[in-house]
């Protein structure tokens, strides 16, 4: 089954981006425990921009998309507050397996 993928591109204001980075590591610990994956890059031109990569074994167990914990939702709104996301920030992109067998 291909992977779900998510990419989104978001500004963080200086002040902000302690909180940010602590409180995005804080919601990666529930992500590796349902198998999900979260990427942080930071724009080499402008260092204020990131771009959160969030990846899921199915579209339902995306962080996009799944139930989650009273927790979690806190952590998400949290994030939201602490920056400006793209208006395409939770697009879902799916993976393309280009190995042989997938074609099989």
């Amino acid at each position: 089954m291909p992977k779900v993928l998510t990419a989104a591109r978001v500004q963080i204001a200086a002040p902000n981006e302690a909180d940010y980075l602590a409180t995005l590591r804080e919601l990666c610990q529930f992500a590796d425990a349902r198998s999900q994956r979260i990427w942080l890059f930071r724009n080499a031109k402008d260092p204020q921009l990131f771009i959160e990569f969030s990846e899921s074994p199915t579209e339902m167990s995306h962080r996009a998309q799944a139930s989650r914990l009273p927790e979690e939702i806190k952590l998400e709104r949290r994030l939201q507050a602490l920056g400006t996301y793209a208006p395409d920030a939770w697009e879902l992109w799916t993976e393309v397996p280009l190995t042989a067998a997938a074609e099989a």
